[in-house]
């Protein structure tokens, strides 16, 4: 079987002379600079792809599947193939990505945002500790929308610190979605970005939430209607917020996102650890000895 795979080391690696990780498995290797290699493969590694090299990946002679090392699968709906297999990679970021939303809300909720405001001020002061929010999730109301693997993950990080969580599913009746997200401290999106969630949080949606709730979204950034959240971050509705994915991404410079004090932003990192590329080279290695 001929499998196009990513021209990483971590890959290069799999394919060492006398290397018998990969028995029955050809692998060729693409880039963004060199391009794919020409010729029919069964199989095709997808990652850290640009537009181009992503559609000559999926435009590649008898190819039986793709692999995206992706827990998202937005960026190749409705561009495979007739027959094409899809797989994705929740698995491979997970943990991370379940770290990354809790490491969040503890930050928030200790105020180390303004703390670090503070820092780079120069300013040594605790005159603000009393209207900062500072609090600990003992009892708080967290909502995962979006309670999958990694929503299951989350409860479980969050749980030993006191907090109450409740996960919504796409099969969560609309009175309860309601009721959960009406009563929540926390909102966590975990969605994938469709038709039906797109531009789901918008202003109607945040004026039913409790006032000075928090949102965090490790989703998709147009989960979110940016606007509206602006609007409701500048009236207190909604008391602050924690994202690694916006609308629009990148998120411009000048953005008026980056100007408010109680929002935290991460550049789409949430599933990225020190040592992802060998962790995805491992995983991908682990698929195609499944599809050999």
């Amino acid at each position: 079987m001929r499998v196009l795979v990513p021209d990483l080391p971590a890959f290069r690696a799999l394919a060492r002379p006398g290397d018998t990780s990969l028995p029955g498995a050809d692998l060729a290797f693409y880039s963004n600079e060199t391009g794919v290699p020409q010729g029919e493969a069964q199989g095709a590694v997808l990652w850290l792809a640009n537009a181009a090299t992503r559609d000559a990946l999926l435009g590649t002679a008898g190819l039986k599947w793709v692999l995206t090392l992706t827990a998202g699968i937005d960026h190749v709906q409705g561009k495979l193939p007739p027959g094409v297999r899809l797989y994705n990679a929740h698995r491979l970021h997970d943990r991370a990505v379940a770290v990354h939303v809790v490491a969040g809300i503890l930050a928030a909720s200790r105020g180390l945002h303004r703390f670090r405001d503070a820092q780079r001020g120069g300013e040594w002061t605790r005159t603000s500790i009393p209207d900062s929010g500072l609090s600990t999730l003992g009892g708080k109301r967290v909502v995962i929308w979006g309670y999958g693997h990694i929503g299951k993950l989350v409860e479980e990080r969050l749980t030993p610190f006191g907090a109450q969580v409740y996960g919504l599913t796409s099969k969560t009746e609309a009175d309860l979605v309601d009721y959960r997200l009406a009563e929540a401290d926390w909102v966590v999106l975990l969605l994938p970005s469709t038709d039906r969630t797109r531009g789901l949080v918008n202003a109607e949606r945040l004026a039913a939430l409790k006032p000075g709730v928090w949102i965090s979204n490790q989703g998709r950034g147009d989960l979110i209607v940016t606007g509206d959240l602006l609007a409701a971050l500048d009236t207190g509705q909604v008391g602050g917020a924690v994202l690694d994915v916006t609308d629009p991404e990148p998120l411009p410079a000048g953005h008026p996102l980056w100007e408010r004090k109680n929002v935290v932003i991460t550049p789409h990192v949430a599933s990225t650890t020190t040592d992802l590329l060998e962790r995805g080279a491992a995983y991908a290695r682990s698929v195609i000895l499944d599809l050999l």
